[in-house]
């Protein structure tokens, strides 16, 4: 069975930076982009961005441990919502429709 689980959210100020984890059980990378993706509160959930897989390893990522992360710079407080990673066969994650997801993780940037 293939989980996602996130990690590394929390609150910041404005400017700060910071680094989410996706951990990936149940499969490899092998075969499967992965993606992140972000809903503000009374917002639809967007696309943030996708990691491909590029048939040898996963760019981004700890491929050892299954992890891909996210690293954002220069936060902004727009930039508060709750992060998804994702996960399926090329394609489905830039189309928005990947059939894994995390649960989330909060991330809140403070003015």
């Amino acid at each position: 069975q293939v989980q996602l689980v996130e990690s590394g959210g929390g609150l910041v100020q404005a400017g700060d930076s910071l680094r989410l984890s996706c951990a990936l059980s149940g499969r490899t990378f092998s075969g499967y982009d992965m993606g992140w993706f972000r809903q503000a509160p009374g917002k639809e959930r967007e696309f943030v961005a996708s990691i491909t897989w590029s048939g040898g390893s996963i760019y981004y990522a700890d491929n050892d441990k299954n992890t891909v992360y996210l690293q954002m710079n220069t936060l902004k407080p727009e930039d508060t919502a709750v992060y998804y990673c994702a996960a399926d066969l090329p394609g489905a994650v830039v189309a928005g429709t990947p059939a894994y997801w995390g649960q989330g993780t909060q991330v809140t940037v403070s003015s």
